[in-house]
């Protein structure tokens, strides 16, 4: 089950990001700094893509109407 904070979210905010993994605002930033959160930078905001969040969290998403991995039949 998805957090209703996520529902139908591309990004989030660091803070948001935090608040979902159960740390502080500065400790959620000070990870995305090293990289353990990961993260993005658009101009001075830093957002967390919701899919890596949910990875980060177990919560994958899997999606029943993905196309199978393999070779594209010809």
């Amino acid at each position: 089950m998805i957090p209703a904070e996520l529902q139908g979210r591309l990004t989030v905010t660091v803070p948001v990001a935090g608040q979902m993994l159960g740390i502080g605002r500065d400790a959620a930033y000070a990870a995305a700094e090293r990289g353990e959160l990961p993260s993005l930078r658009i101009g001075r905001r830093i957002v967390v893509p919701v899919p890596k969040l949910l990875d980060l969290l177990g919560l994958a998403q899997h999606s029943e109407t993905a196309e199978p991995e393999g070779p594209a039949a010809a």
